[in-house]
């Protein structure tokens, strides 16, 4: 895609953030999650854009040799074009330079897009937590790569 930046989350990213998370979760983060976030020392953070304007993003954190990955989200429009794949990308070759052997996720057992795109990248399923996602309840796969 044409005209396409990754770049840190900013504070001013937060309206078109919140717009892009409650199209696409039903329990959408709020303000001040990515706030914090954007603050935490140990959070990475990122935001793609095209013409000025977020077209998606991913919030993870790192904590010595591991990483979590938090959120990531593309808009609607902007799905199924690499948007996400060039996040994953971008964020996985950080955290391996930072010095990272193990990331670490949670994805809804009933979202088998999401867990097959993460397997695109090599994470395999290693356990399940009950009940970790509300509205609706529902179970979540916890999902591994070694790197």
């Amino acid at each position: 895609m044409a005209d396409i930046i990754i770049r840190e989350m900013h504070e001013d990213d937060i309206p078109e953030i919140l717009r892009i998370e409650r199209m696409s979760f039903p329990t959408p983060w709020t303000e001040a999650a990515f706030i914090n976030e954007i603050y935490k020392p140990y959070a990475l953070t990122r935001v793609v854009l095209q013409k000025n304007n977020v077209i998606g993003y991913i919030c993870v954190n790192r904590v010595l040799n591991e990483g979590h990955i938090l959120n990531l989200a593309v808009h609607p429009e902007f799905r199924r074009q690499g948007i996400a794949s060039m996040l994953m990308q971008e964020l996985l070759k950080e955290l391996k330079n930072k010095g990272c052997r193990f990331i670490y996720l949670e994805v809804r057992v009933s979202s088998l897009g999401a867990r097959k795109f993460y397997e695109r990248f090599g994470f395999k399923v290693v356990g399940a937590r009950r009940d970790y996602y509300q509205s609706p309840v529902e179970d979540a796969a916890l999902m591994m790569l070694g790197l």
